[in-house]
């Protein structure tokens, strides 16, 4: 559907689209074909006249493992491929967040790095009871730039927030609820058919009255984007020339 890569799927169930993140084999990392497919299938959404409701989920055992490491390696030594996938990053963001029909995350496993934070901009949030989420970015050595610096303090503390963007630990699924990263934990079996009901219920919902009161609220998220986004992507993309990156590109290239 909508013509893309398969390594995205798109489905349709009446006005509901699911999008499925298909590369499982790579634990559906951002290879480039698939953060290209991502980034252009929201504007073909929003183009869709008969959608109202969108879940978003992965193939396989993850939801998402986050970059990958050759596009993590190109990044460091191919200046303009790096600021071409920061500009595309900073897209991602703003059309998810601006997408008029609701978004609903249906994590089946681990969501990290970037993965945890296309799952957090989602504007519902179902996790499987063996999922958890983790944003990474510190650990190996770059600024969390792309997601979890806008919407964490959002919900939960700026603490709390603080704590696992610092750190990288973690967030198994009921932890993310008691945080407020998500909204319940599901049964890993039951997933699929929980985010579609709830996206159901949501398709029933008065159309106009449910996509603006979206708007409303993501205008919070929007203009934090607006205000955050430019610096963090700009000191992510400086942090490629710190030491530590060339530590990771060292270890990363002794694991291949």
């Amino acid at each position: 559907m909508y013509g893309l890569d398969p390594i995205l799927k798109v489905e349709a169930e009446g006005p509901i689209r699911i999008i499925t993140l298909n590369d499982p084999e790579k634990l559906n990392a951002m290879t480039d074909p698939l953060h290209e497919a991502l980034v252009d299938v929201w504007p073909k959404i929003m183009r869709d006249e008969e959608v109202r409701a969108v879940v978003l989920t992965g193939a396989g055992r993850a939801f998402s493992a986050g970059g990958n490491i050759p596009g993590f390696v190109k990044n460091f030594e191919d200046v303009p491929y790096r600021r071409a996938g920061m500009r595309t990053a900073r897209l991602l963001v703003d059309h998810i967040l601006g997408c008029h029909v609701p978004v609903i995350a249906a994590v089946n496993g681990p969501a990290v790095g970037l993965g945890c934070s296309l799952a957090v901009a989602c504007d519902l949030v179902l996790m499987a009871d063996n999922a958890f989420l983790a944003d990474t970015h510190v650990n190996i050595g770059l600024v969390a730039g792309d997601g979890g610096v806008v919407t964490w303090p959002f919900m939960m503390s700026m603490l709390k927030a603080k704590e696992y963007l610092f750190t990288g630990e973690r967030i198994p699924a009921q932890t993310a609820v008691d945080l407020g990263l998500a909204n319940r934990v599901v049964p890993a079996a039951d997933l699929m058919e929980e985010a579609m009901t709830l996206a159901r219920k949501l398709c029933a919902q008065p159309a106009q009255a449910l996509q603006e009161t979206k708007r409303s609220l993501n205008l919070h998220l929007q203009h934090a984007a607006l205000m955050v986004l430019p610096f963090a992507i700009s000191a992510e993309t400086e942090s490629f020339s710190s030491p530590e990156i060339v530590a990771t590109i060292e270890n990363f290239k002794k694991k291949a």
